[in-house]
């Protein structure tokens, strides 16, 4: 337990980063997630939709500081990828 009041106020702070953090990474995860079960015979402007949303989510979440930059831009890579490979084929 903290001793200190500017501990026990350091202590609240992280609390409540820790807890943003963890909303933003798990809706992260959760739109990752759904592009990854979308299924070749979904339409090119329906996965171009759900790209552009993830797009948003993880650039936010990079400016928040809650993803480091590159890790941000290599999720939006990859799902990028996987968006036009689906749409190929």
């Amino acid at each position: 337990m903290a001793n200190h009041k500017s501990a026990v106020k350091r202590n609240l702070q992280n609390q409540k980063r820790r807890m943003r953090n963890r909303t933003i990474k798990t809706r992260i995860k959760g739109i990752v997630k759904k592009i990854g079960l979308l299924g070749n015979d979904t339409d090119a402007s329906t996965a171009a939709d759900e790209l552009n949303t993830a797009k948003s989510v993880i650039d936010k979440a990079a400016k928040k500081g809650v993803l480091h930059p590159r890790t941000a831009a290599r999720k939006i890579s990859r799902l990028s990828k996987s968006i036009n490979r689906t749409i190929a084929s």
